[in-house]
């Protein structure tokens, strides 16, 4: 039984090396041996794999942030294109203004209007209150003469005292009107800070560093609130989502090491760590290659590249790029010897178009 095992298990080597030979001679006719690398890296990865770690097959994304209208307006500016690279609070875009400058002038006059209005009320209080001294002074003076002279009745005493309420009346509504036109100063103010707040917001920036990934808006067009002018992806949350089983993502704890091999560059492995597991298992996406996985439940993990790495090789940042992700499931467990990071020289391609020239050595 055991020599049967053995035979079984070195048939099925010789079928894959025979396969990977085919598959070399292939892709060396057609001169494209870096496809020849990822090819043998992918049939080889499950054989060569010890256990303790899993692998899953994803492509590289980042979180992507789009750049939106707060008001509806007509487009005057885009200032960035396709692929650039933009800094946190960078001017990208500029809605049309000339309506709110205009409001903004009709604020400013409804203000200055309000000022003098207050003015004017101001005025009226301080004649009203001369108004009101002057009734009781004169209230006063005919209560005196009335103890002592029989000329001044109890007629005219009450008309003085009338006339007291009357300007004690004339001088609260006085004051009424000092404090309806400070509210309409307020008012005012308030209009004049919300135009510009608008005017603010007329002025696009990017919310966070990154690169332009779409730019859906051009000058001219008219957005509603809310209307997205461009797509940024933030090259310092860059990511590969994978699938695993329930037995390997039972046991991927969060922060766990992990390595991103790219189809487009198999030469290089890329250091990364669990940033985040399912909470729920669900049906695999299509893209996953292997028919017996699509049609099982797996945990969606996310695999993330550290910023402060990504920050070096931010030029080489691409999404959409496939790839495989290794998990190390065990911490005590070291990483086969070509999983170890390989990483190219900061700012190079990752597609050289001719292969180093021999050492003359």
């Amino acid at each position: 039984m055991i020599g049967r095992r053995r035979w079984l298990f070195a048939a099925a080597i010789l079928v894959a090396v025979l396969s990977v030979a085919l598959a070399g001679w292939l892709l060396v006719a057609g001169g494209n041996l870096r496809m020849l690398t990822g090819a043998v890296r992918g049939l080889l990865s499950d054989a060569v794999l010890p256990e303790g770690f899993a692998v899953g097959n994803g492509r590289i994304e980042a979180t992507e942030v789009d750049v939106a209208t707060k008001l509806a307006g007509r487009l005057a500016e885009v200032r960035v294109q396709e692929g650039d690279r933009v800094e946190q609070g960078q001017v990208v875009a500029v809605l049309d203004t000339d309506a709110l400058a205009a409001l903004q002038r009709q604020v400013r006059a409804e203000l200055r209007q309000a000022e003098q209005e207050r003015q004017h009320a101001l005025a009226v209080v301080e004649q009203r209150e001369s108004e009101l001294d002057f009734a009781r002074r004169d209230l006063d003076r005919l209560q005196r003469l009335s103890r002592t002279d029989q000329f001044v009745s109890e007629e005219q005493v009450d008309q003085a005292r009338t006339g007291v309420r009357s300007a004690e009346a004339a001088l609260w509504a006085s004051r009424v009107q000092v404090v309806a036109a400070e509210a309409a100063i307020e008012a005012a103010q308030a209009g004049i800070e919300r135009v510009e707040v608008d005017i603010a917001d007329s002025t696009l920036q990017a919310p966070r560093g990154g690169r332009v990934l779409y730019r859906l808006a051009e000058p001219g067009e008219v957005l509603g609130v809310g209307g997205k002018v461009l797509t940024l992806l933030d090259l310092g949350d860059v990511y590969m989502v994978i699938f695993l089983p329930t037995p390997a993502a039972g046991r991927v704890p969060l922060g766990a090491q992990a390595r991103i091999v790219l189809d487009a560059a198999p030469e290089y492995v890329v250091p990364a760590e669990v940033s985040f597991v399912a909470p729920r298992a669900q049906f695999t996406p299509k893209q996953v290659e292997t028919q017996s996985v699509r049609e099982s439940l797996a945990f969606r993990v996310k695999v993330r590249i550290d910023p402060d790495l990504l920050a070096r090789y931010e030029a080489l940042v691409k999404t959409g790029l496939p790839g495989v992700a290794y998990v190390q499931l065990r911490p005590d467990l070291p990483w086969p010897e070509h999983l170890e990071p390989r990483l190219p020289p900061p700012r190079s391609s990752l597609w050289p178009s001719t292969p180093p020239a021999p050492s003359s050595d």
